[in-house]
């Protein structure tokens, strides 16, 4: 047989390689060869609705996209073929979610799989706040225990020439519709839909303008809604443990005593212009004053939000007093969940001037009974007030009488608590006869955040209940009351020896102690950890507006706008992302403010919005403002406010101030130094003239030592975000903090130029 030729083999090699290729090109690279990722791409998914490990109520909803040309996309869920629902649209509100772990997976041809793990949480919580001890009385159409029950749907209008919506009937509509003109430019009916449901035991709202009988879906929603949110207050501090209304109105639970005539409330603007408005109970400090208690509902809520409606550009809170409260220390434990505040009768927390009002509370059970002043003292009420840091004692009246007795009061009657009964523990607390009983105080409510005492100090009522009761977060061991005003001359030395002598402090039940409230030093870290001390650390990237006027004499003045300016300067080195206004109505400052502030602040927010230059969101927020947005103060005459370079302050106080303390009102319970005569100095520089018997009963009152107010105060620290507390069944005191949230993760919350709020 003849040899082959040359041309002969050649072919046939090249035959082979031939092969070879098409082959490769059928099989694909050998296993473990990665294709260039420019040829294969990567099927991406996202879960919009919600961070993926704090989803809730049985759904999310999620974006998954594959390279085009990748080949058909398959999506399963916990191995169940969930494709054909992705087969129309990109964007789909996945269903049937089991409670704990759930794997969704998608591939599509030879592009990279992608694959992310959803926890889902009951739609009756608890998500991240942990257990609720106390027993809980669900509205009476609850389908369980957790109040859950289906949605409800009304409509709303408002009438030509009024300011507040009224019910609709969508079969017989009235015939004085207002129009409604968005700021997308859509002229619609002024007709809107009110959703009303509950999620985390409590009933949440969402409002929107409706055109009835059009279908509405968060992946095509109707044309008039412009994607923004904002989100209602109420105001106060409380605890309660049975269902409520979610507020709407700008000044709820503040000013419904005292009405002031607001031209419309802001939440009516907002809808005119295209916003959704939602509110939540629990998000109302005056229902539940806790700061997780509050951030859950509103994630919850938010999450509902997005899977009914659709994705979020940004957010914006309103509220006064405690809607203050909420909107502050929610942004900085929680950021993300608000891109822009409107605050107004402002406080910065409920914990700072918590320990304000102890201290008021602690001054009238002295200042208020004579008997009890010793020999010769004699307290005039412009000294009281002087040593209380007011031009009046009337403020300490009203804090006392109208928050601080009723947030701190164990025995003080709360929703869904029944009168106490001899050993029920699902009745409230009595210290003599039900030891084991709900106790209806804002610090019990907080136990989960502050934890609980050890059993090394329990009292009669723990030990009868086998359980620590919360901490308290606040001490006044070592404050020299009236010290300034002692230095200034303006009280004697025995009335300072009298008073810091008698004034004595509270035990774990709100009771009246003869000795100084050390605190629980666990408890008081814990109060800066988990924010409900709010030093304003985590808020660079939100935009505040907090509008005021004077107090009237019910605890709001503006020294606690001051505070929260103090700690953001301190905390970020200027305050450019917030804007204060001051003018000459009560509280408000003006009754247009509630609406132009609102306004302001969307003008803000869409600036920062149309930002994408890859700097940091602090910064964005800061270069975003309008140059039009200053701040105002408007206080020519308003007694103890002044205008320095159109900035509001105050030379109002408070005990503490006076007492030495910092102007920022951040210590609840300060570090100790010996006990120094040689501090005591008058005006001029000389000694204040204690006699030796005098000096030997201070010696005796702060055996300890005194305030050095020079260093931070026990547990002082900037607080963690994001903090779970546990699950239904078992607390984590004092919160653990999650990992970062899961790549692509809660992403229909807010605008791409608002991103990365979670943890920065």
């Amino acid at each position: 047989m003849p040899h082959p030729s040359r041309p002969t083999v050649r072919a046939c090699v090249a035959a082979l390689a031939l092969g070879l290729v098409a082959a490769l090109l059928v099989a694909g690279p050998p296993a473990g060869t990665a294709a260039p990722q420019a040829e294969r791409g990567s099927v991406r998914i996202q879960v919009l609705s919600n961070r993926a490990e704090l989803v809730s109520g049985g759904d999310v909803l999620v974006r998954i996209t594959a390279p085009r040309k990748a080949g058909r996309l398959r999506v399963t869920l916990d191995g169940r073929d969930v494709s054909r629902r992705f087969r129309h649209r990109s964007v789909v509100l996945l269903k049937g979610l089991d409670n704990g772990r759930n794997v969704l997976r998608a591939r599509a041809g030879s592009a990279r799989p992608d694959r992310v793990v959803i926890t889902n949480h009951r739609n009756g919580g608890p998500v991240l706040s942990g257990p609720v001890a106390a027993a809980y009385d669900c509205q009476d159409t609850a389908r369980d225990a957790l109040c859950n029950e289906p949605a409800t749907y009304s409509f709303l209008y408002k009438p030509v020439g009024r300011s507040a919506l009224e019910p609709y009937d969508p079969a017989a509509p009235p015939s004085d519709v207002d129009t409604a003109t968005t700021d997308q430019g859509r002229t619609v009916p002024f007709v809107v839909r009110r959703e009303d449901g509950y999620q985390d035991r409590d009933r949440y709202a969402i409002l929107t303008l409706f055109t009835p009988g059009r279908r509405w879906t968060a992946w095509k929603p109707q044309r008039q809604w412009n994607r923004k949110v904002l989100i209602t207050h109420g105001g106060g501090c409380g605890a309660s443990y049975a269902p409520a209304e979610p507020p709407l109105d700008d000044a709820s639970g503040t000013l419904d005593a005292i009405p002031v005539p607001l031209l419309e409330n802001s939440y009516v603007e907002a809808l005119r212009r295209g916003f959704a408005v939602m509110s939540t109970a629990l998000a109302n400090t005056g229902h539940n004053c806790n700061v997780a208690h509050n951030a859950e509902s509103l994630m919850m809520a938010k999450e509902r939000l997005v899977e009914q409606y659709g994705t979020i550009r940004y957010t914006i809170g309103t509220g006064c007093s405690g809607g203050s409260v909420a909107q502050h220390t929610v942004a900085n434990a929680y950021p993300g969940i608000y891109q822009g505040l409107v605050t107004t009768c402002s406080y910065p927390d409920v914990m700072s001037p918590g320990s304000q009002f102890a201290d008021y509370h602690l001054m009238r059970g002295y200042f208020e009974d004579p008997a009890s002043w010793g020999p010769g003292v004699l307290w005039s009420p412009t000294q009281i007030a002087d040593v209380e840091g007011h031009l009046t004692p009337v403020n300490a009246i009203t804090a006392d009488e109208g928050l601080f007795k009723s947030a701190i009061d164990p025995e003080h009657a709360c929703p869904g608590i029944p009168e106490p009964v001899a050993g029920d523990p699902r009745t409230r607390f009595d210290s003599e006869t039900n030891p084991g009983g709900v106790r209806c105080d804002i610090l019990t409510l907080m136990r989960n955040q502050l934890g609980p005492r050890p059993e090394s100090v329990w009292s009669v009522q723990e030990q009868a209940a086998g359980r620590g009761f919360a901490g308290l977060p606040f001490g006044n061991s070592g404050v020299q009351y009236g010290l300034e005003a002692l230095k200034g001359g303006r009280i004697t030395p025995e009335q300072f020896a009298d008073l810091n002598e008698k004034i004595g402090g509270l035990d774990v039940n709100a009771d009246p102690i003869a000795a100084r409230t050390a605190g629980d030093p666990a408890s008081i870290a814990n109060a800066y950890r988990t924010g409900l001390l709010n030093e304003f650390s985590n808020t660079s990237g939100v935009a505040m507006i907090n509008h005021a006027g004077p107090d009237p004499g019910i605890a709001h003045d503006y020294a606690h706008a001051v505070w929260s300016h103090l700690r953001l300067q301190r905390s970020q080195g200027h305050t450019d992302n917030r804007v204060e206004w001051f003018g000459p109505t009560p509280l408000l400052g003006d009754v247009r403010w509630p609406t132009e502030a609102f306004i302001a602040m969307d003008r803000w927010l869409t600036r920062v919005e149309k930002d994408r230059r890859a700097v940091p969101l602090a910064q964005k927020v800061v270069e975003g403002r309008p140059a039009s947005l200053q701040d105002r103060c408007l206080a020519d005459g308003v007694p103890g406010v002044v205008c320095r370079a159109d900035l509001a302050t105050t030379n109002l106080s408070t005990p503490r101030q006076e007492a030495g303390g910092p102007a920022a009102n951040d210590v609840l319970a300060c570090r100790l130094q010996p006990l120094d005569r040689s501090t005591y100095r008058l005006p001029g520089g000389l000694p204040v003239p204690f006699t030796d018997a005098q000096w030997a009963r201070l010696q005796a009152v702060f055996a300890g030592g005194v305030c050095d107010w020079a260093r931070p105060g026990i547990g002082q620290r900037p607080a963690r975000t994001w903090l779970e507390y546990g699950t239904a069944r078992r607390a984590t005191y004092g919160g653990a903090e999650l990992p970062r949230a899961p790549k692509g993760s809660g992403l229909g919350w807010f605008g791409r130029s608002f991103r990365p709020l979670w943890r920065e």
